[in-house]
């Protein structure tokens, strides 16, 4: 049933690729940024609360459905999320949060009473961001902007700040008990939907175009950069830190970093792969938007090391010497952005990344260690 509730973020992800490749601007990337936020805080909120509720009660399922419903309702408002369905994703997002923690504090009454408390803190938080959502909603365009960074630094500040909330206190980190491997899976399972929907870009947009051997040498790039991500994630780091992770006695608050905070970042280094790679497909020779699609082809790849080598830290490891370099190595791939096409500039982003890949299998042999250096 959770698998199938992440059916609907499926779509949430390919809506917000759509956003980004259909205005390539920097206004635009923010708003996405700000979107996409939301979109990982209901996800990874409902993962939490899957953590303590048992998914095969049919009360839970009910609240999961009906989370779905509100979500798809959410997603396809996406697009026009600044715009006239503003307060449509608005209410959707504030009914799934608010609705979920107060369904989540009754649940946990009888048994659980300690993190019944924590959930009506939860509640609470949800329904000050509520506030900033739809009064962002109800504003014109530019303030709206301004209303929703707001609320999406309260509903990320909320677990940091432990739910603090004035008369109930905030909670002890003792109660966000976790299964470990159910977060990692749950988690490895939202990296598949974000690389499936990479996939469903790329290869709608190659249907609509002629066969020519640009569009196969650019359709190439953007499937091995797909390759190499599931690689950098599943193969160099995810398994590794789901073994350090089991052997904590305390994992809560380190979930809270690993599981709750960092997969964002690497899974809009996908998002954005997702964007560039349409876009050179498109124009494998002639950037339509120069600089622009650079930026993406590079920056992507950036961001997604860097929330890999992030994870690692989080998850009890050194930092990543290879990830740390790839993420130069792209920087100085883009300065040098004018001397190769898209095409090109597609490809060697994709080797730094191979590169980075052998790089960390050699240092890990050398440690002596299958897993990670």
């Amino acid at each position: 049933v959770e698998l199938f509730f992440d059916l609907v973020f499926v779509f949430a992800v390919t809506q917000l690729s759509h956003v980004l490749i259909a205005h390539p601007d920097g206004a635009h990337l923010v708003r996405t940024l700000v979107l996409g936020l939301a979109v990982w805080v209901v996800w990874s909120f409902t993962m939490w609360v899957t953590n303590w509720l048992d998914p095969q009660r049919w009360s839970v399922r009910t609240m999961l459905v009906v989370l779905m419903a509100l979500g798809l309702v959410m997603s396809s408002a996406i697009p026009e999320a600044f715009g006239d369905k503003a307060l449509v994703f608005a209410l959707a997002f504030v009914v799934m949060q608010v609705g979920r923690s107060a369904f989540t504090a009754f649940a946990l009454g009888r048994h659980w009473p300690e993190n019944a408390v924590n959930f009506a803190r939860i509640g609470v938080w949800e329904a000050v961001a509520g506030v900033a959502w739809v009064a962002g909603a109800l504003a014109d365009e530019h303030a709206r902007l301004w209303w929703w960074l707001a609320a999406v630094a309260i509903e990320y500040a909320g677990p940091r700040a432990m739910f603090w909330v004035p008369g109930l206190g905030a909670t002890r980190s003792s109660t966000w008990a976790v299964r470990g491997e159910h977060m990692a899976e749950r988690v490895g399972l939202f990296v598949i939907i974000a690389l499936g929907e990479s996939i469903i870009v790329t290869g709608s947009a190659f249907a609509e175009l002629p066969v020519t051997w640009l569009t196969v040498a650019s359709l190439g790039a953007a499937f091995v950069s797909a390759v190499l991500m599931w690689l950098l994630f599943f193969d160099r780091t995810e398994r590794a830190a789901t073994q350090w992770f089991a052997a904590r006695e305390e994992p809560g608050m380190v979930a809270q970093t690993a599981y709750t905070y960092v997969p964002v970042v690497f899974v809009f280094g996908i998002v954005l792969t997702a964007v560039a790679d349409e876009l050179v497909l498109l124009s494998p020779l002639e950037p339509e938007h120069g600089a622009w699609t650079a930026g993406l082809v590079c920056g992507a790849g950036a961001v997604y090391l860097l929330g890999n080598a992030l994870f690692r830290r989080a998850t009890g490891g050194a930092w990543s010497a290879p990830h740390l370099v790839g993420v130069v190595a792209l920087a100085i791939l883009f300065a040098a952005r004018e001397t190769m096409s898209p095409l090109t500039l597609d490809w060697v982003s994709n080797g730094v990344l191979l590169v980075v890949i052998l790089g960390d299998v050699a240092l890990a042999r050398r440690s002596g260690a299958g897993a990670p250096a």
